[in-house]
């Protein structure tokens, strides 16, 4: 059984779970801050290049 300490409140969840001590929990971006009036971003991964875009839905389309 593990202590308070182990848990961790996961974003969107909000409910403690539990987590190992050392993983850290993943940085959030708004999208509005990553597009900055723009509707595709460039993403530079590995040596690929990964296009980033905002749907005339408002979803995102990530390609290789």
């Amino acid at each position: 059984m593990s202590d308070d300490s182990d848990l961790r409140t996961r974003p969107g969840t909000g409910s403690a779970t539990p987590v190992a001590a050392t993983s850290p929990l993943p940085r959030v971006i708004d999208s509005r801050r990553l597009f900055e009036g723009t509707r595709e971003v460039l993403i530079r991964h590995a040596g690929s290049e990964y296009r980033l875009r905002l749907t005339q839905f408002n979803k995102l389309i990530l390609t290789k």
